[in-house]
């Protein structure tokens, strides 16, 4: 008896001290939140607005939520969206107490439309004459292609800027599936909808290759013209470096004039202390961006009877509520409240998505069409807007992309994969079943589909191709046929979108804002950004979980787990796809 009350005691006290320790956790994360949310930032005079860019760069940054949160010391971490990023460039330009941005780069975490749009609005802010300098030990193409903007653009004397073309990079997992015995069963219509190659192919078709060389040679292309032309260098001179790799080190990125000096970064801060007016580097006043967009000096308010709506629709589309990725019933609801909104003239669509669920995408697709039949409805892309991500914005009025913006993939596809093989042959596991009907177990992962239930799901995924070309010729002005013949699940970079009518302007969410304003007839507005967020403790909570579980697979697998979400990404898909390509990266 002596023994249990001893041990009923050193449970008790072993929760009540667990209980402890997670109030003082709890204590510690509010406490971070009080004072990263709470505290106005004040700007000093003559002060340098550092733009260092090396985290997520998301489409918007959450208004009273903490997204990135380090529960290794409970501080929240600096983060700013694309919104607030291009809101606080242009506050600076006419800002009397910043007297210009020090470009602090590495790699930057975001596509290249994305860089795209913060590049033009660092351009915009040159026009005020305040400087810009971009520093980096070591940069990537991407942050190069930003760094050309600046008036003098700076590396370390031991630094690199390995200048060598773009490329795309897809991992197959054929082998990979029949080495585990399971078989990936696809239905797709479209003869370049390549999203399911991985997982019946070892290598690119003929038709991924050609589409794929046309993208990135179109994006590629772009950027070495602006950067061509911000050096006053040809592109034939750039291209011919590149081939013979004589760009890489600092030396040859000097020599060739792709940077401006070699300096150390004491050297910069000198430098940015002389531009600013500040007595000695010590008493150089710098401010984040993120802190800048937090001061106090805010700009004046605009009449909030006239209103402009900007709708996200950032990630994978899915069926259903919820905060993240673009679910369904989340979005058209953001949706229906701006079109009854009679103080809200227009919408804007901003979309960063490659697809995900044709089914959630016509649901957003619909609401779309209403709102579009009262108000104008101005789509956006961002990096990319493709297979389903177009899906959404084919009933808008106007459809605005970079040129860099991966687009089209109008094509959708299925995929059921059998795991008989593997748990028959390699676990020892078999299943049985009792029907009462012919097809009552259908869709069953742990056998082969029939010739009849294979019939029934290409039935429906022509059925789904036929309504999205339907959609898109609606909404674009064309004839069916000329869709099917664009379409395919082919994917186009925005610059040959455009030749294709598949999009109507170049340029980034502020241009597509001010599109809307003409459209609506307004000279003063105030912007409004749907779906509304969540509080703060459920964000907290949300992102606490999914983080913690996140940053442990990822320890584990480092550069690999990009391709453990590919074949999570895969099992975890639910009906008909309208996808872009698992994996579309450009290095």
């Amino acid at each position: 008896m002596l023994k249990f009350l001893k041990y009923l005691f050193a449970s008790f006290l072993g929760c009540m001290i667990a209980l402890v320790m997670m109030l003082f956790i709890v204590t510690g994360i509010l406490a971070g939140i009080a004072s990263f949310g709470s505290k106005p930032v004040t700007v000093e005079n003559n002060s340098v607005l550092l733009m260092e860019l090396n985290t997520p760069i998301s489409e918007r940054a959450p208004e009273g939520t903490i997204p990135n949160f380090d529960y290794m010391t409970m501080q929240p971490r600096e983060t700013a969206g694309l919104n607030k990023i291009l809101a606080s460039i242009k506050h600076a330009k006419t800002d009397d107490k910043i007297k210009g941005i020090y470009l602090k780069l590495t790699s930057i975490p975001a596509g290249i439309a994305t860089v795209e749009e913060i590049r033009n609005a660092l351009a915009d802010f040159k026009e005020s004459g305040k400087f810009v300098i971009a520093y980096s030990d070591s940069y990537t193409q991407k942050s190069y292609y930003l760094a050309t903007v600046a008036d003098k653009v700076y590396l370390n004397p031991l630094g690199d800027l390995p200048f060598t073309g773009m490329s795309s990079r897809i991992m197959f997992y054929k082998k990979a599936l029949e080495k585990l015995d399971i078989e990936a069963q696809i239905i797709r219509h479209g003869k370049f909808k390549s999203a399911v190659e991985p997982f019946m192919l070892e290598a690119m078709s003929k038709e991924n290759r050609e589409q794929t060389s046309t993208y990135v040679g179109s994006i590629w292309g772009k950027l070495l013209s602006v950067i061509a032309k911000s050096r006053n260098l040809t592109e034939d001179q750039l291209n011919t470096w590149i081939d013979a790799l004589e760009i890489y080190d600092a030396k040859s990125a000097s020599d060739k004039g792709l940077v401006d000096g070699l300096k150390y970064q004491d050297e910069i801060l000198d430098e940015l202390t002389e531009k600013a007016g500040a007595e000695s580097a010590e008493k150089l006043a710098t401010i984040t961006i993120s802190k800048y967009e937090r001061s106090s000096d805010k700009e004046i308010k605009k009449p909030a009877d006239k209103k402009i709506a900007i709708i996200y629709a950032e990630g994978d589309i899915m069926t259903g509520e919820g905060n993240s990725d673009v679910m369904s019933e989340t979005v058209s609801k953001a949706i229906r409240t701006a079109r009854r909104d009679s103080s809200i003239k227009a919408i804007v669509f901003r979309i960063n998505s490659g697809g995900g669920s044709a089914l959630a995408s016509d649901i957003i697709s619909r609401e779309i069409q209403l709102a579009s039949d009262v108000k104008p409805v101005i789509a956006s892309f961002g990096d990319v807007a493709a297979s389903g991500g177009y899906y959404i914005a084919t009933q808008a009025d106007v459809i605005v992309a970079d040129p860099t913006t991966i687009t089209g993939s109008i094509g959708v596809f299925g995929v059921i994969p059998n795991f008989k093989g593997l748990l028959n042959n390699k676990l020892g596991i078999s299943q049985d079943v009792v029907r009462t009907n012919k097809y009552s177990d259908f869709p069953n992962p742990v056998r082969p589909l029939s010739a009849d239930e294979t019939a029934l799901l290409q039935k429906s995924v022509e059925s789904v191709y036929d309504t999205f070309i339907t959609l898109v010729a609606k909404g674009r002005n064309m004839s069916k046929e000329a869709v099917d013949e664009i379409g395919q699940g082919r994917v186009w970079s925005a610059t040959d979108a455009k030749r294709l009518g598949l999009v109507d302007e170049f340029g980034g969410v502020t241009d597509a804002v001010r599109i809307a304003a003409e459209k609506a007839g307004l000279a003063e507005y105030e912007i409004t950004e749907l779906p509304k967020q969540t509080s703060t403790f459920e964000a907290l909570l949300e992102s606490l979980s999914e983080e913690v579980r996140d940053r442990s697979i990822r320890k584990e697998l480092g550069d690999t787990y990009k391709y453990y979400k590919q074949l999570k990404d895969v099992t975890g898909m639910q009906g008909i796809q309208a996808r872009m390509p698992f994996t579309v990266e450009l290095y």
